[in-house]
């Protein structure tokens, strides 16, 4: 020990606390998972439990001790700088530590009501001091003296424990040498607290493993998972309202319902304004869906659609299906893509519900519906589940089963993103061929990646646009591995079975000098399947249409907030759109652009010219593009947009 100690020279403490740490916070999560081994046992997740939470733990430690540990090898010694320096890391390493005790110590109590380690709800809590005490006063008084009691011996202790360590301490004689641990250890610690050499650093959607949002929440120890949910919350606070103005909840509601076009008879919920019940306008036993987001594969792309001639398999299919020739996607990111197509939410400008904490669990998607019609629900993926918060969210909301990369054994080409299409749709097809010969209804959501930079495409199987691995020849990849999906699945069981919905994510590299380049948020969106009409439909509809329209041709009846259209016996003639802080509403052919702390700017789209040209807009105009903004912010602030309820069979 004295010769760790001699090695480890000033930092000695802060090695010696964050080897505590990191005993304690496994102990309390072995605790935890102990007593909830029924699932954990159900997820078979203990070892991914333990090696995952280790690496949350370190990456904890790294966030906490890079700046004390990098100024504790520059500052400790045995001189005025270094005594005031010693009685700052002490307090340093015995708040750290305490407040990781406390958390983990009111992990059990906060478990117990909502079934998570601590989140969100504990800032929340925050902002009613007075009725949160009164509620422990009078509902967990033992609790509330348990915790005060051990926290305030825990703290003492702690003080005492790093009053010793840092006594009697080996400094380096030469001072050159000071930097030089300084250096090394905020490198080991950095890489600990980023925890991947990935585009992004580690977080709670990369360790989620289950379909049980409690044993993911195991893995994530209770102070990570507060410091997580209260950076999210800083981004959460940029609400609608403070970029477009207010209007009351109730004026919101009023002119989405009256935009929305049904009678007030029709909503079920006071508590779910939007919720009403939806009759399917297929009348047979339920279809399976599958829907296949295309990575980028913006209408440019699309040669049936007027662009570049990339798409002969896709513009094949669209011969045999249903094709909107006018749809519009909601936004820029494939995160905006998947909550309008999965949830049917609006844009807002805050991030997409996909990484938002509260839409975490209990938020409504189709796949939570779905479930509870007694479908498979599934995500199936080329790259790592992870990205952009998915698999969180996902597994949160109704998914059973997500398949990413490292399912994929042996894959044909792997790009940076994943596998490559070809890959994911071979898996596709075995999972619905699996599952239908299982006599499983079945759900999934495909998503393509290869026709995402840097842009690496298998050769020898596409003849090439233009010469180089380029943006078009990746788009006539993707195209082809979707014909070559469309070639397995028409000869299968599961295909008279099936509704497919091919539509792209958003488009690819929007941008303009326009305040919302409309041209590039023109998507392809095809429904088909054995019994779908061919036919070209001209009319304007959003992404959030495709949700209801998917669920009636799929013969569901079901209860949903969506306020999107069942195009299948309504008409739409109106999109929305979601540009950085910028908001356009399109009805027919005027576009109302909404900037922050400005008036609303009213303008003609040109489609043919692809072009915005200025033009009066009216208050009702603008007071209706304004209430459709709000109510995103409105209905996931106030919880409005829940999971659906269940079928009344499942009820009884």
């Amino acid at each position: 020990m004295e010769k760790i100690k001699s090695f480890l020279g000033p930092l000695y403490p802060v090695a010696v606390f964050i080897a505590l740490n990191m005993a304690m916070l496994s102990f309390w999560r072995l605790g935890l998972a102990i007593w909830q081994c029924s699932r954990v046992e159900a997820t078979e997740g203990w070892t991914e439990l333990f090696v995952q939470g280790i690496r949350i733990d370190f990456a904890t430690m790294g966030w906490i001790m890079l700046v004390p540990a990098a100024l504790t090898a520059l500052l400790l010694a045995d001189n005025a700088v270094g005594r005031i320096w010693r009685k700052i890391l002490r307090v340093i390493l015995t708040a750290g530590t305490l407040f990781l005790f406390f958390m983990e110590l009111s992990t059990p109590a906060f478990i117990a009501t909502y079934d998570y380690r601590p989140n969100r709800l504990f800032f929340e809590y925050l902002v009613n001091p007075r009725e949160v005490f009164m509620m422990l006063i009078n509902g967990h008084l033992l609790e509330l003296i348990i915790t005060a009691v051990f926290t305030a011996l825990a703290g003492i202790a702690l003080w005492i424990f790093s009053g010793k360590l840092t006594k009697n301490l080996s400094f380096p004689r030469n001072w050159f040498v000071r930097p030089i641990y300084a250096i090394v250890a905020g490198m080991l610690l950095f890489a600990g607290a980023r925890s991947t050499f990935g585009h992004r650093p580690l977080n709670p959607s990369m360790v989620a493993f289950s379909s049980d949002a409690l044993v993911n929440s195991l893995v994530i120890n209770s102070g990570y998972s507060i410091g997580f949910a209260a950076k999210q919350m800083q981004d959460e606070s940029k609400s609608a309202e403070k970029f477009y103005g207010k209007m009351s909840q109730e004026e919101v509601i009023a002119r989405i319902k009256k935009m929305r076009g049904l009678p007030e008879s029709a909503y079920i919920s006071k508590d779910q304004p939007t919720l009403r019940k939806a009759e399917a306008s297929f009348e047979g036993k339920p279809k399976n869906v599958v829907v296949i987001l295309m990575e980028s594969q913006g209408a440019q792309f699309i040669g049936t659609l007027g662009g570049k001639p990339l798409s002969p398999e896709f513009d094949k299919l669209a011969k045999e299906g249903w094709l909107f020739e006018k749809c519009f996607a909601t936004g820029t990111r494939s995160v905006r893509g998947i909550e309008a197509v999965v949830t049917g939410f609006t844009p807002t400008p805050a991030r997409s519900v996909v990484k938002l904490g509260k839409s975490q669990s209990g938020f409504f998607t189709i796949a939570d519906l779905l479930k509870d019609h007694g479908y498979h629900t599934s995500f199936i993926y080329g790259g790592q589940k992870h990205f952009d918060n998915m698999a969180s969210f996902f597994y949160g909301n109704g998914f059973l089963e997500i398949i990413d990369e490292p399912e994929y054994k042996n894959p044909t080409f792997t790009t940076s993103w994943g596998v490559c299409d070809e890959d994911l749709f071979v898996m596709a097809n075995k999972k619905f061929e699996k599952w239908h010969k299982a006599g499983e209804s079945f759900f999934s959501l495909v998503f393509t990646s290869s026709n995402h930079d840097p842009f690496i495409i298998p050769s020898g199987k596409i003849e090439p646009y233009e010469p180089g691995q380029t943006r078009n020849n990746a788009a006539k990849y993707a195209d082809y591995a979707l014909g070559k999906f469309f070639e397995s699945a028409k000869k299968s069981d599961y295909w008279k079975d099936t509704i497919f919905v091919v539509v792209a994510d958003h488009d690819s590299r929007v941008s303009g000098a326009e305040l919302v380049p409309v041209k590039n948020f023109h998507i392809p969106a095809l429904i088909l399947g054995e019994g779908i009409p061919a036919k070209r439909d001209p009319q304007l509809m959003s992404q959030i249409d495709l949700a209801p329209t998917v669920l009636s041709l799929a013969g569901v009846d079901a209860s949903y907030p969506m306020i999107g259209y069942d195009l299948t016996w309504e008409k739409s003639d109106r999109a929305m759109m979601q540009y950085d802080k910028n908001f356009a509403f399109i009805h027919g052919n005027k576009v109302i652009i909404l900037q922050p702390e400005q008036d609303a700017r009213g303008f003609t789209y040109n489609a043919e010219e692809k072009k915005l040209y200025p033009a009066k807009v009216t208050e009702e105009e603008s007071l209706n593009a304004r209430a459709l903004v709000l109510w995103g912010s409105y209905a996931y602030r106030n919880d409005l947009y829940r999971e659906a309820p269940a079928p009344a069979s499942e009820k009884q």
